[in-house]
């Protein structure tokens, strides 16, 4: 037996600790890189940091942003038609392909950890002048390759496509809510026209009766013929206006038909007109709220698929380690034709060690992190924009509910003033038909005018319930 001598095992011992300092050095230098690191926000952002901050707060689950439509939107005409729309609306059937071929590029990245397999049978014979057929040789070969992900290239690649799934989710969560806000816009919209042209009809039927009063009074010689005229054009400018709305309704309904993916009809709205929420819920929306809209997550989703992505981008200059084995039955084995055949086995590694790419891993690279910083960009204008979209949501809803509030003492106070100077006409004092028509001109003015105003509060919370991301 030979023993060592003590010079031969410090080299060994130094060969070992040689190998252990490269091998924690490798590592170092790969978990420096972030190669093998999940995505988080980064912390050297300061509006990404102070997202991310507001995003880790509590949330309170019975807010806005996270109520169903059914708690938002209670009419039970509307919920028919949301109800519609969300089983037919090709926009939303889109956005569910879109989110089954990320989860299918998923499964895919997934199954790359595991060895590839492939059967390839062969055989053949050869004749030569007036000889004889040689002796038929054949191959059944099975070939097993496996890619170790030694530094983390397929796990990049499926993280990536994990967080594609993640943000296609999202936007068939945006899609939705823009259905359902859609719908109610529409029906809403349509519920205001119709409002508008019953008032504009039974003002126009009380103008006609004005026109015939007045043409008593001239017959009395209470008033003159200007009077007669100015009421008959009063009326028929009411009339005028009719048409434009009928015209509107129309277009409406095309609307709402082609977001219930069916034909163009006269859509039944429901006469209800309160449509509100709680001040709890519209006195305000704090912005750690944004990181439930579906824009906003998939945003920062476009954040990690670029993190990701310059993680393969560096993963691409280190080594590709692959294993491979051959084996099956041939009858063919180096220049000896045998017959019968025999089973064969080949294994083999190899190892790819990029050196000289003529600079596209590195052209690669920095394309990745350009991309990443463009990523940053956009996600920052989303919050953004949420946050102004909530805003602008809050301030018209409050200023449209306190507009309606003073319209309708407005009309109140018309109201007053058409009976008491159509009764002071009828008892011939001072009051001119001038009064008259002018206070009615102006009563229905306000009336219009204190239904837009509802359909502007109106319109303000449906907006706000989709920018802070409802529509569950």
């Amino acid at each position: 037996m030979v023993s060592k001598t003590p010079s031969s095992r410090t080299n060994t011992s130094n060969m070992k600790n040689k190998y252990i300092i490269l091998t924690a050095v490798l590592a170092i230098s790969l978990t420096s890189c972030h190669i093998y690191q999940p995505y988080e926000l980064p912390t050297d952002n300061s509006f990404a940091k102070s997202f991310d901050e507001s995003n880790r707060a509590e949330k309170d689950s019975a807010s806005l942003p996270f109520l169903s439509w059914q708690d938002i939107f209670t009419d039970p005409v509307l919920q028919g038609y949301i109800n519609t729309a969300l089983s037919k609306n090709k926009d939303i059937d889109d956005a569910v392909k879109n989110v089954e071929i990320a989860r299918a590029q998923l499964k895919g990245a997934k199954l790359s950890y595991l060895p590839g397999i492939a059967l390839n049978p062969n055989g053949g014979a050869a004749k030569y002048g007036d000889g004889k057929m040689d002796t038929w040789t054949y191959t059944l070969p099975m070939s097993i390759s496996w890619e170790i992900d030694v530094f983390g290239k397929i796990l990049n690649r499926k993280r990536g496509a994990q967080i594609a799934v993640d943000q296609m989710e999202d936007y068939l969560q945006a899609t939705r809510s823009q259905v359902i806000c859609g719908v109610a816009s529409s029906y809403y919209a349509l519920m205001l026209l119709k409002q508008q042209l019953g008032l504009s009809e039974r003002t126009a039927e009380i103008w006609k009766d004005q026109v015939e009063s007045m043409k008593l009074m001239k017959q009395a010689g209470r008033v003159n013929e200007a009077a007669v005229v100015q009421s008959e054009a009063n009326y028929w400018n009411i009339m005028g206006s009719i048409p434009d709305i009928k015209n509107s309704i129309n277009q409406m309904n095309n609307t709402l038909a082609l977001l219930l993916h069916t034909y163009p009809q006269d859509f039944e709205v429901s006469s209800d007109m309160n449509f509100d929420l709680p001040e709890n819920l519209t006195a305000g929306v704090p912005m750690t709220y944004l990181a439930v809209r579906p824009d906003v997550r998939a945003a920062e989703r476009g954040l990690a698929s670029a993190y990701y992505t310059v993680n393969s981008a560096r993963a691409a200059f280190y080594p590709g380690l692959t294993i491979s084995s051959n084996g099956g039955f041939t009858n063919l084995l180096g220049s000896i034709v045998m017959n019968p055949g025999k089973w064969f086995v080949q294994l083999a590694g190899s190892l790819a060690i990029p050196i000289f790419s003529r600079g596209q891993n590195i052209a690669t690279l920095e394309v990745a992190k350009a991309r990443q910083k463009q990523s940053m960009n956009a996600f920052e204008k989303s919050v953004l924009n949420a946050s102004a979209e909530v805003s602008n949501a809050l301030a018209a809803y409050r200023f449209n509910k306190e507009k309606r509030v003073c319209l309708l003492n407005q009309i109140d106070d018309l109201e007053k003033s058409v009976e008491y100077t159509q009764e002071l006409l009828m008892l011939n004092t001072s009051t001119t038909y001038l009064e008259v028509l002018t206070a009615r001109s102006s009563l229905l003015s306000a009336q219009l005018a204190s239904l837009n105003a509802w359909h502007g509060k109106v319109t303000a919370l449906i907006s706000l319930y989709q920018s802070v991301g409802g529509g569950r």
